[in-house]
């Protein structure tokens, strides 16, 4: 299978479409809104404030005086018409929002504009992710985090739950060890539920299978060389230091005069922080890297390391079957992606 997505995507994360020429264009003027709006087509602006009627008012730099508003009924798409909470709404303030323009009248000889984002993400859901399946790659965009993952815009400003187990290979403690809030990713598809409507209802994602094999990972190291990394975790046999977001080895401590014990308990503390390690052994058939731990530094935590994807080589956007282990190892990770 070679399930291919448009090569346009109009139903990108908020935010993306802020900057484009053609939301500029469409956005400078009265007559370039109206147009906009009798081609129904999705926008983007900067939400200014929410009022005490809960109409978010969005701002048109190039039009001052202007009134843009979004009721509260319009602020987002949900499904069978259920109650927009407040929450969904203030959020929106101080960020950019999409819409259409479903109405411009003249009120005293000022300009009035009513906008839909339920509209924009209506449209979005029966047009792009409907079509989605497990294994596309998507673009998205952090949101927020919790311990238990990061919640993504999968576009416009639908969300979707990237769990913290499915985020990379190598064991986190957070998702922020790999993400940060508003960091635009590659994620794939990993399940989406289908709601009696038949429309799609709950979409999980993964990234993990964006970053590569432990092959692809290895290839960047050479047994004798001393490199950076971050401190994981500290467990009774080593502690596991992560040398590329989906690539980690274990280190022994190095000797210091102090015990053993005394030793972790030190590093315990340092979990998150960068470590120089030296490289002793790479064992593809074990799927192992075996380490020094040479320094460490408890100044201040790690920032997320750069992600960089290994895409699919014919240039799909999607994947059926993923193997992260070497071949001929005895340890077997990977995912495979069908369709229910």
């Amino acid at each position: 299978m070679n399930h291919q997505l448009p090569i346009e995507n109009l139903y990108l994360p908020e935010g993306q479409l802020l900057a484009q020429p053609r939301n500029k264009e469409f956005t400078s003027s009265l007559s370039h809104l109206e147009r906009a709006m009798h081609q129904g087509m999705i926008l983007e602006a900067m939400a200014l404030l929410c009022d005490g009627d809960m109409n978010l008012h969005i701002d048109f730099p190039a039009l001052p005086g202007v009134v843009a508003i979004i009721p509260p009924k319009e602020a987002v798409y949900t499904r069978d018409g259920a109650p927009v909470k407040d929450i969904a709404i203030l959020t929106r303030v101080g960020k950019s929002v999409c819409f259409k323009v479903v109405d411009i009248r003249q009120q005293d000889g000022v300009p009035h504009l009513t906008l839909s984002r339920r509209a924009a993400q209506a449209e979005c859901v029966a047009n792009y992710l409907t079509t989605l399946c497990p294994g596309d790659i998507i673009p998205a965009r952090v949101t927020h985090m919790e311990s238990f993952g990061a919640f993504v815009d999968i576009g416009c400003g639908i969300s979707s739950l990237l769990s913290v187990d499915t985020i990379s290979v190598s064991r986190l403690s957070h998702p922020r060890d790999r993400l940060y809030n508003g960091q635009t990713i590659k994620a794939v598809i990993k399940s989406v539920e289908t709601g009696a409507d038949g429309l799609p209802g709950r979409i999980f994602i993964s990234t993990r299978e964006l970053l590569g094999t432990w092959e692809e990972n290895a290839a960047r190291f050479t047994p004798g060389q001393t490199v950076a990394g971050i401190i994981r975790s500290v467990e009774d046999y080593g502690v596991f230091v992560e040398l590329a977001p989906n690539l980690a080895g274990l280190a022994e401590l190095k000797e210091d005069g102090r015990d053993e014990g005394e030793r972790k308990a030190v590093v315990k503390t340092l979990i998150g922080r960068r470590a120089t390690v030296f490289i002793k052994s790479i064992l593809p058939e074990r799927m192992k890297i075996k380490l020094v731990l040479i320094d460490t530094y408890a100044e201040e935590p790690a920032s997320p390391p750069p992600l960089t994807y290994f895409l699919p080589k014919d240039g799909s956007t999607h994947l059926d079957r993923w193997v992260y282990s070497p071949q001929g190892a005895k340890k077997q990770i990977e995912s495979v992606f069908e369709e229910k």
